[in-house]
């Protein structure tokens, strides 16, 4: 049976790599805090322009992307930014 491949040696090298570059966030565009714990929002997390749920490629380079993990986390497999649509009016008694 085959293991998880995020705990695999291509994938820790892909991650390294990814790290070494010291990018911000493709996602929101803010620095990310390289240095931080791993499970601070605010921390490095590799994230995939293509969704591996579809069709992303987990090893490929050209589809890797630092981000923080807040926004890692809150994108979950969009392709494009959540943009607000248009207010409903609210009733206030």
């Amino acid at each position: 049976m085959a293991g998880n491949p995020r705990n695999g040696r291509p994938y820790r090298r892909l991650c390294a790599w990814l790290r070494a570059q010291r990018l911000p966030c493709w996602w929101c565009g803010h620095n990310i805090g390289y240095d931080l714990d791993a499970r601070h929002p605010l921390s490095f997390t590799l994230d995939h322009e293509q969704p591996l749920s579809k069709g992303g490629d987990l090893l490929d380079p050209a589809n890797a992307r630092a981000a923080h993990r807040r926004c890692n986390s809150s994108r979950g497999n969009r392709t494009e930014p959540r943009r607000p649509g248009p207010r409903q009016p609210q009733l206030r008694w």
